[in-house]
């Protein structure tokens, strides 16, 4: 009953819901693709993901937010 969004993706990628809680009800939204897949993690990995929701507008876009990396951070102890 908390603000997150529950998203389901079905076997073929090519049709996603998400679940969420509204003041008194439970909504789904359903989108299908009509000619692409979703971007989703590998088969072996069913763990839950936590994304932002700019990552979220980006899987809907068509994105694929876990075969793209960010550059790495760089930690310094010192500058000269």
């Amino acid at each position: 009953f908390g603000s997150a969004l529950d998203v389901f993706i079905n076997r073929q990628r090519d049709k996603i819901k998400v679940l969420y809680w509204h003041r008194n009800g439970f909504c789904l939204w359903l989108k299908r693709l009509e000619a692409d897949k979703f971007a989703w993690p590998k088969d072996g990995d069913t763990s839950a993901q936590t994304i932002t929701l700019q990552e979220f507008e980006w899987l809907l876009e068509g994105f694929d937010l876990w075969r793209n990396s960010p550059h790495k951070t760089l930690h310094f102890t010192s500058v000269s």
